[in-house]
């Protein structure tokens, strides 16, 4: 069906396009659904785009289309296009094949993740991909062709320095923001540091939410190297950059499905790490009662790390870390970059639980680096933090991003949740944690989360403040409150 090009100011971070409603029904697509726009021309160009539709914007002969969709196609004001109902992708057989516990093949995955790119598959057909992943896993061969997939979706950067360093953790810990003092040590320590990152999944907040209240994080490939060339680091948000878009796009349904597939975890990771151009990796595995994972299970995602380090000749290191509990005080993007200032500070009242883990994974990359002598790493490591250049390292990156670390607020709306009776800190659930902080708004809210002033094995007495709860509605902080006194996030033994 022919149809004209009606151009709106209208971005959705993917190509998209609205028809009216009759028109629509023509074609046989309802509102979500996917159509193909071909350009009429000798050599024509084409695209799977997802559909809104309307009775009022949109003329029953034209189709409006998003900023994306018209850089994609090149695209001009009453410029003649065909619209027709996009066929089923030939992916959601093989994504069916995962379904039903079948191995894939590279051609399979390289399909499913093209289709991916190009909108040939519909949210929820993403999303049966994702939780076939999360119900049938993956194995190592198949993981790899992932990888390769993924990072074959996008750009990819090299750096004119063999010091190129990357770490990451797997997350799930409230509070455990160790990248941005990671970076800031090592970058002054003489490494390059071009470090991507997620925002939150399942978590309070992502590196990338927690840097963004201070900073911009949306950046292009030209402009990140631009940084990195000047202060030797950078704190962005991997999902701008376009190096990996496959993922990004996964990334998003995963936020819906409230879920992390161990194969696409290990894809994301690696994907992102090679795509940067990182010739030293360090990854961080946090394990507990309620981490991720357990610490057997941590030994197993280690041994996959490795084995893919390898495949892919990277020097890479993985640890496994306490995460039986909250790291820090703060949770929630601001709460957490005021963490990270107070530790490059040398505030008297900084945390020292994630200082000491921050200084432990800057010491394994000085070590892996050569940049340390073996067993010196933490040494050189607090040396840098200790003597200021970290945090001035962290100033630099904050002002090349456009960003200024002074005037961090909190939200409007408070409360201090306050011990009843005496007790001591037996657990911390993290991700009861991590829910109380979503509750209260995070990440979205980057003002919202809470403060805990104890930890486990602390000692309380009637009267002493537990933790505030921040929030930027009285809705919101009333939920969250409701939500600690129900699932009661800290549990207490008697003194």
């Amino acid at each position: 069906m022919e149809l004209k090009v009606k151009l709106l100011k209208w971005s959705a971070g993917f190509p998209v396009a609205m028809l009216h409603e009759h028109t629509a029904n023509i074609i046989g697509v309802k509102t979500k659904g996917r159509v193909f726009i071909k350009t009429i021309s000798k050599n024509p160009k084409g695209v799977y785009t997802i559909i809104d539709t309307t009775t009022s914007l949109v003329k029953k002969n034209e189709i409006a289309i998003s900023s994306e969709l018209k850089e994609r196609l090149n695209l001009s004001l009453g410029q003649k296009v065909d619209v027709g109902l996009a066929p089923l992708s030939e992916s959601l057989l093989f994504i069916k094949k995962k379904v039903n516990n079948e191995e894939l093949s590279e051609k399979e995955i390289d399909s499913i993740i093209r289709d991916v790119i190009d909108n040939s598959l519909s949210e929820a057909e993403i999303a049966l991909f994702i939780s076939a992943m999360y119900e049938r896993g993956m194995n190592m061969k198949e993981t790899v062709f992932l990888i390769k997939a993924i990072l074959g979706s996008g750009q990819q950067l090299k750096f004119d320095n063999k010091f190129v360093v990357d770490k990451h953790s797997i997350g799930g810990i409230p509070g455990n923001r160790t990248t941005p003092i990671v970076v800031s040590v090592c970058a002054a320590g003489g490494l390059i540091f071009p470090k991507s990152s997620s925002r939150a999944i399942t978590t309070a907040a992502g590196t990338a939410d927690v840097v963004e209240t201070i900073a911009k994080v949306e950046f292009s490939i030209p402009e990140l190297k631009k940084i990195v060339k000047k202060v030797g680091a950078c704190l962005i948000w991997g999902g701008s950059l376009e190096i990996v878009p496959a993922d990004e796009k996964i990334i998003t349904i995963e936020k819906m499905l409230n879920i992390d597939p161990e194969s696409q975890l290990l894809a994301s990771i690696m994907s992102k790490k090679l795509a940067l151009g990182a010739k030293y990796i360090l990854i961080d595995i946090p394990y507990g009662k309620t981490a991720k994972v357990s610490y057997n299970e941590g030994m197993k995602l280690k041994n996959k790390f490795e084995y893919l380090g390898k495949h892919f000749n990277k020097k890479l290191k993985v640890v496994l870390t306490h995460g039986d509990e909250p790291i820090g005080n703060g949770v929630g993007p601001a709460l957490e970059i005021m963490d990270i200032l107070k530790i490059l500070k040398n505030s008297d009242d900084r945390p020292m639980d994630l200082e000491k883990k921050s200084l432990f994974l800057a010491g394994e990359i000085f070590e892996m680096t050569g940049k340390a002598g073996k067993g010196k790493g933490i040494e050189r490591a607090r040396e840098i933090l200790y003597s200021g250049k970290a945090f001035e390292k962290f100033r630099q990156i904050i002002k090349a991003q456009d960003g200024n670390i002074d005037g961090i607020c909190l939200g409007s709306f408070r409360k201090d949740i306050i011990m009843k009776k005496n007790g001591t800190i037996s657990e911390i659930d993290n991700k009861k944690i991590n829910s109380l902080a979503r509750m209260a708004g995070c990440p979205m809210d980057k003002y919202a989360g809470l403060y805990l002033y104890h930890h486990v094995g602390d000692k309380l007495k009637s009267g002493d403040k537990l933790m505030t709860v921040y929030a930027e509605s009285r809705a919101r902080l009333n939920e969250a409150v409701n939500f600690f006194e129900e699932q009661k996030p800290i549990t207490f033994k008697n003194n």
